[in-house]
């Protein structure tokens, strides 16, 4: 086609008015189906000269990015991510070609990974600009975050069972020794009336029953993350499991300056549900929550029904998650804390997976977490509720305690 019109550019005043509106007609109808196939591709395309104006943004591109885009402007001036102008002034300034560049930003939809490509604009045989190309695969890495998180359950569960079990036994052995050896050596020094002797034996003791504890710990926690879970399911009311638990912590976050909300949904159906493995999960996301803020903050608890769906978020104020370790806050191990197991998490995003649901995150260093469950509502629940009976959440404050 380009060589068509070149060829009647070539006899253009050969041509009389009606050829003439011809060609501009088909001109016209070319550059309306490339733009249409341009705006129809799900990748954002930007093309910008060799001085960095930006000549194409296709929609994909602008539904994407944060830009302000107007044809002849610098591609600096037009993006309004500073993370992301850094990233392409590097990139188009310093190589002609780029692939597989990943970068975060937030732009309308929230925080968004984009993997970015660029090559040479090449016209008869000479540069004359670049193409970038923008994909989202946010998507697509919380899917292989996923994937890899189950692989990583699966590989553990025969070895690590058959470990911890090899451990818990002599665990239990030692516990009774030491119990019998501590009876033995009491009465010895209380019989020699050597009572300074009898402080060290103590002290001695309980250091090494403390440590005892804290494996048996280890390996409870081991053991219920790679066992397959035999779920009781009962019908079973999550807004009162919740205000069970708070009712549980209160005392203590109120002790840790810990302002707590509860912002529940009075429409929410029953679900069926593992009462124990459920409280157990909202019990470690909480606790995770309350570790996340040393100096004290606001812990919200909040339940809606929509869509047949139950969604809970868990969301506080504290110290937040960097965005690289996002995407292994559920694996296996994983850990910030200096004496953390990694498993806590683990276990939230097992008991939730069990019943059916999702678990995810949105967070910031400095601002907090925001951890968020769905769970599924069976269909004869769900016509339980009537439309003319929804209301607002219910909203209770509480500092530690719910009344």
């Amino acid at each position: 086609m380009v060589n068509f019109f070149r060829r009647a550019l070539s006899k253009l005043d050969k041509l009389d008015i009606e050829k003439h509106r011809e060609l501009l007609v088909s001109a016209v109808n070319q550059i309306s189906l490339l733009e249409t196939v341009s705006d129809s591709i799900d990748v954002g395309i930007l093309v910008c000269d060799e001085q960095y104006n930006l000549v194409l943004v296709n929609k994909c591109a602008q539904r994407l990015l944060p830009i302000d885009y107007n044809e002849g402007i610098q591609i600096w001036s037009a993006i309004l991510d500073e993370d992301l102008v850094v990233c392409l002034r590097e990139i188009l300034t310093n190589t002609y070609k780029v692939t597989g560049k990943e970068i975060n930003i937030t732009n309308k939809s929230g925080n968004r990974q984009l993997l970015i490509n660029v090559v040479p604009l090449v016209q008869d045989k000479m540069i004359n600009g670049s193409l970038i190309y923008i994909e989202d695969v946010t998507e697509k890495r919380k899917e292989e975050s996923r994937v890899r998180r189950a692989e990583n359950l699966a590989s553990l569960t025969t070895l690590a069972a058959g470990v911890a079990h090899e451990i818990k036994n002599p665990l239990g052995s030692i516990s009774i020794h030491l119990q019998l050896l501590e009876k033995s050596l009491l009465k010895q020094t209380s019989e020699s009336s050597n009572h300074s002797f009898s402080d060290n034996y103590n002290r001695y003791f309980n250091i090494i029953k403390e440590e005892i504890d804290r494996l048996n710990r280890i390996v409870v926690d081991f053991l219920f993350a790679v066992r397959p879970m035999n779920l009781e399911l009962r019908k079973g009311d999550i807004n009162k499991l919740i205000n069970q638990l708070m009712d549980f912590v209160g005392l203590e976050f109120e002790q840790s300056k810990i302002y707590c909300m509860l912002e529940l949904d009075e429409n929410v159906p029953d679900i069926l549900m593992d009462e124990n493995y459920m409280k157990q999960a909202m019990l470690n996301l909480v606790t995770n929550a309350k570790a996340a803020m040393p100096e004290g903050g606001i812990l919200t608890i909040a339940t809606n029904f929509a869509d047949n769906e139950i969604k809970i978020s868990v969301c506080d104020t504290g110290i937040g998650i960097s965005k690289e370790n996002l995407e292994k806050i559920f694996e296996p191990y994983f850990t910030t804390k200096e004496t953390g197991t990694g498993l806590g998490l683990t276990q939230v995003y097992k008991i939730i997976k069990e019943h059916q649901g999702e678990i995810s995150v949105d967070s910031e260093p400095g601002t907090g977490s925001d951890f968020r469950i769905i769970l599924p509502v069976p269909q004869k629940e769900t016509r339980l509720i009537s439309y003319n009976n929804i209301s607002e959440p219910e909203t209770k404050s509480v500092k530690g305690e719910s009344n």
